[in-house]
């Protein structure tokens, strides 16, 4: 009975397949790692000198712009097509500053549609400070001129997402995911983004329940999983990851409401552990309508802690099934 269970959640030839994906991950990964770009120390007069390991590097979302290192949002089901999304987005900041950027990102699926490599990064953020900001978030006298206002590329974000279970009728859908951010983004002095590479693996498990009506669904998911990235010379945070994520379908409409977000260790284990702020959590809300091969996209996100932004997104997205000739 349990190895039905589970032939039932596999589908054939899907093993050999999702082995080249994880060899690919693993080469991936390395090469990134090789390649860790380690925090600024820009010194006395500059931004956040870290004086102490017993104290709060100030490395979070709390102190940075809001793509700085964005809640991953999260990830129930592998898209089997090729998807484009292009999203324009309103970030509003706690403390009276703006950002607004223009984002893409892509998934490519990898010989199977259980396995894919995804790229986001915001393109190009734009962003005007206020100076209750500025002096919350540390930045240096000397550099409130370049924070006041300014345009700057973001982080590129690399992920192999796998689907390891199918979703059937007894059996939930399970999925793994494994992140790399880049440090190709700039503002550190102006606390837009760390200037450090950082990593995260969650894994999630889902279900889609049919309720009333044949064409009327509602899909669960819960997620965790692990988050790092690097604060200075020698020191990084590690965080646990989780959420929960309830949506309803109905043809095509889709709407997600996902509360979720990590906790990173210096909130609990440096002198001043007040002043960490390594805890972000978001409420989410996201609108998607289907029309044939395209998706509008509306989504709000409103900072619950640590996390002092209220988000707008309007977007479009393109996707198309590259596999079918090879079904």
């Amino acid at each position: 009975m349990l190895m039905r269970f589970h032939r039932s959640c596999f589908l054939p030839g899907t093993f050999p397949q999702l082995q080249r994906a994880v060899v690919f991950l693993s080469v991936l990964f390395l090469a990134f790692q090789g390649h860790v770009v380690v925090a600024q120390d820009s010194g006395g007069d500059g931004y956040l000198h870290e004086t102490s390991r017993k104290n709060a590097s100030k490395i979070s979302p709390y102190y940075f712009g809001p793509n700085a290192f964005a809640i991953p949002d999260i990830m129930y089901k592998v898209s089997p097509d090729l998807l484009v999304e292009l999203t324009g987005n309103a970030y509003l900041g706690y403390r009276g500053d703006k950002t607004y950027d223009v984002s893409l990102r892509a998934s490519i699926p990898l010989w199977t549609r259980r396995a894919n490599l995804t790229l986001w990064l915001p393109v190009m953020e734009w962003y005007r400070n206020t100076q209750e900001n500025m002096a919350a978030s540390n930045i240096a006298p000397k550099k409130y001129g370049e924070a006041k206002r300014g345009h700057l590329t973001g982080d590129v974000y690399v992920s192999i997402d796998l689907q390891l279970l199918e979703e059937k009728k007894f059996c939930p859908g399970l999925t793994l995911r494994a992140a790399l951010k880049t440090a190709s983004g700039g503002g550190y002095d102006v606390a837009r983004y760390y200037d450090s590479a950082g990593y995260f693996f969650d894994t999630a498990v889902s279900k889609r329940f049919r309720l009333f009506h044949p064409d009327i669904y509602l899909q669960a998911a819960l997620s965790g999983g692990f988050l790092c990235w690097q604060t200075g010379t020698g020191r990084q945070n590690d965080a646990v990851m989780c959420g929960f994520l309830l949506g309803f379908e109905w043809k095509g409409l889709r709407i997600r409401e996902t509360i979720g977000g990590y906790a990173g260790w210096e909130s609990s284990s440096c002198v001043d552990k007040e002043l960490a702020h390594d805890r972000p959590l978001s409420l989410k809300t996201d609108v998607r309508y289907s029309i044939k091969n395209w998706e509008l996209i509306f989504r709000y996100q409103h900072g619950l802690a640590d996390y002092p932004y209220n988000q707008f997104q309007l977007g479009l997205g393109y996707h198309i099934d590259i596999l079918k000739k090879r079904k």
